[in-house]
């Protein structure tokens, strides 16, 4: 069976990263764990490494990450569905929120649980995905000032992940006027503004992340060491946190070109061949891994040699014409992964999931929450 592994000391060494990098621009941070689908194995190498707050978009995960660490502060990152409400202010201490009438039924289940819940009020900044409009924030906000059992920890975007739109000095420079004239109107302090993500790190060491941008909320630049900016990756950090593992179950040397009527493949495509490789033959070895368990243009084999040529729903065919380490049935190969093979193989019961150098759990110290 195929599997994938997290490396704990990588994923330790990545966060210590980031965390000094934050801490030398008086920057608050959490992490987003949605990538690790509340995998319980995973979590608690997580858990073992950090020591901020946690972030997921799904409410299972958080669910997960309060049985493992009650004392790990949850955040919510999307606008909340209203019937989940009452799950909601139990399992996440703060949740995003663009609607007033979903506030109004999270401040309705903090009063009967007895709890202050807290918000961040999204702003569209031109991504187009979840967020008020800037001009309606005070009307916003003094609406959400109404309920009780909430309380504003801060406003924030999101950029990058709908339409690609890269953050830059001027929408955040905007984002900290937005705060600073909503302070002015209602004479109350908003702490946080959550407006950087992985794609926003590479703009700290070019001056271009104002002051008042004090909330960092990451997940790929953790897990994977990338520069989402430049699409390249981060000097001094680990791009191999995690590696996928499947094991050969044939391997045979084949014609390069298939003989028959050519139709439509399982994934509704019809390879095109040369015609000039009609005589040649190709080494070609089977995993046990098919495009059920990942993207298969989202993994790389780690050793030279190797190429994918592409898999079926739970066969993936490589060509190791020019292996150098002389593979044979049974053996393993270790392929790179990028941020959604990962997610893939995460949501996969096919592909066990594995934890190497494992760490002693890290207590928790007392930070304030987003």
């Amino acid at each position: 069976m195929s599997y994938i592994t997290l490396n704990t000391e990588k994923l330790a060494q990545n966060y210590d990263f980031l965390n000094h990098l934050f801490d030398r621009h008086e920057i608050e941070w959490a992490v987003v764990a949605k990538l690790l689908c509340g995998n319980e194995i995973f979590l608690k190498s997580l858990l073992s490494v950090i020591d901020t707050d946690i972030c997921d978009s799904r409410l299972s995960n958080l669910k997960k990450i309060k049985e493992l660490s009650p004392e790990t502060k949850t955040v919510y990152i999307k606008p909340p569905a209203k019937r989940l409400a009452a799950s909601i202010v139990k399992y996440a201490d703060v949740s995003f929120n663009s609607e007033i009438e979903t506030i109004k039924v999270l401040s309705e289940e903090a009063f009967k649980q007895d709890k202050i819940h807290r918000i961040v009020i999204m702003i569209e900044m031109g991504e187009l995905r979840e967020g008020i409009m800037a001009d309606s924030l005070p009307d916003f906000y003094a609406e959400v000032l109404k309920f009780p059992n909430i309380e504003v920890s801060g406003i924030g975007t999101n950029l990058k992940c709908l339409n690609g739109i890269l953050p830059d000095r001027e929408k955040l420079n905007r984002l900290v006027n937005y705060r600073r004239n909503t302070e002015k109107i209602f004479k109350k302090k908003i702490p946080y503004i959550s407006a950087g993500s992985s794609v926003t790190i590479p703009l700290i060491s070019k001056g271009k992340v104002p002051d008042g941008i004090n909330h960092f909320r990451v997940g790929e630049s953790l897990f994977f060491g990338t520069d989402v900016f430049n699409d390249t990756y981060i000097k001094g950090m680990h791009k191999d946190v995690f590696t996928l593992t499947a094991e050969v179950i044939e391997m045979i040397e084949k014609p390069m070109v298939p003989t028959g009527r050519v139709g439509k493949n399982l994934t509704g495509e019809s390879p095109e061949y040369d015609e000039k490789d009609r005589d040649k033959t190709s080494v070609r070895a089977i995993v046990d891994l098919g495009v059920l368990d990942i993207d298969v243009k989202q993994v790389y084999p780690l050793s030279e040699g190797i190429e994918v040529l592409g898999a079926s729903s739970d066969m993936m065919i490589l060509n190791i014409t020019d292996d150098k380490k002389h593979l044979k049935v049974g053996d393993e190969i270790n392929f790179g992964v990028s941020y959604l093979a990962v997610l893939r193989a995460m949501n996969s019961d096919y592909v066990d999931k594995k934890v190497v150098n494992s760490l002693k759990m890290k207590k928790k110290s007392e930070k304030a929450e987003v």
